[in-house]
């Protein structure tokens, strides 16, 4: 980390979230204590009720290690992890689950029962990640999606990316989100074809993304620093005051929301969106902190959804 600032759960997410009662949330192979540990926290601060799933014995074992009181905690037993994940679908599918956070599984094996044609959780809607980041001492918060899901998304799943990200601002109470499309440039390049969607998805949004202004092709700058789009002359809504940064591919989502984080301490809270219920993926390598707050997402998301 280059930065030495703790990384902080936003206050205005949690106290959005206890605005609900608490999402009945699958964690998917709870067997390890990253998983049992998130979903402890985020049961203790009324975000969710756990739904554990996996084996009955490792997850008894890792809740007495924590002196975890599972006497009114559903658990159902699955042998692996495969098992696991087709049990927790199956428990969203009959709306007894209205989330799911991914526990000690491989995330392909995970996905898989997702995504399932006749099986998972899909809507007919693609599926795309956000990531939900605040930065300590600032109230300003930004999305930026896709940084974990699509890797090169073309044009129809832009237009899926835009809708998600719309959809769950609205539910985080922004009525009118400014989404910007980002590329390396305000000017539309041929030779540039993130520079060409975003020209496309803008007149596209005109007619489909009625709830939120959408703008591009525009450079990093200029999206988050009205002082840049004033020198560069961008008269428009989202000019320097983006809600929702649109990546032109994983890469530039990725290194983004991992600069923000160890650079500047900013907490990433992380779902997949599009699916029937909201999706928290969740790594070995985040911090409390951003855990609880990709699940207060979640909770917040799964309310409205």
């Amino acid at each position: 980390m280059l930065s030495q600032h703790p990384i902080e759960c936003p206050n205005a997410l949690l106290h959005n979230a206890a605005q609900y009662a608490p999402a009945r949330t699958a964690i998917v192979n709870a067997t390890s204590t990253i998983a049992m540990e998130s979903a402890c926290l985020a049961q203790k601060a009324g975000l969710v009720e756990p739904v554990l799933v996996g084996d009955k014995s490792i997850i008894s074992g890792l809740a007495k290690d924590m002196d975890w009181d599972l006497s009114k905690v559903e658990i159902h037993h699955a042998a692996d992890e495969e098992e696991a994940a087709k049990k927790s679908v199956q428990l969203a599918r009959s709306g007894k689950v209205n989330a799911i956070m991914k526990g000690q599984i491989h995330t392909d094996v995970f996905m898989k029962a997702i995504v399932n044609r006749e099986t998972g959780l899909r809507t007919g809607r693609r599926l795309s990640h956000a990531f939900y980041m605040s930065v300590p001492g600032s109230d300003r918060t930004m999305i930026i999606t896709d940084a974990a899901v699509n890797i090169a998304p073309d044009l129809e799943t832009k237009k899926a990316i835009i809708q998600n990200s719309v959809e769950m601002m609205h539910a985080l109470g922004t009525r009118k989100p400014k989404v910007a499309i980002l590329s390396a440039t305000e000017e539309v390049n041929p030779q540039m074809p993130s520079s060409t969607d975003a020209a496309t998805l803008t007149e596209w949004a005109k007619e489909e993304v009625l709830e939120a202004f959408v703008f591009g092709p525009m450079a990093l700058d200029n999206a988050i620093s009205p002082e840049a789009a004033h020198i560069k002359g961008i008269d428009n809504p989202v000019a320097g005051k983006a809600d929702i940064l649109v990546v032109p591919n994983i890469e530039t989502g990725n290194a983004m929301f991992k600069q923000l984080v160890y650079c500047d301490s900013a907490c990433a809270a992380g779902i997949v969106l599009g699916a029937s219920v909201p999706i928290v993926l969740t790594s070995r390598a985040d911090p409390p902190a951003a855990r609880l707050a990709s699940m207060a997402l979640a909770a917040i998301v799964a309310h409205i959804t």
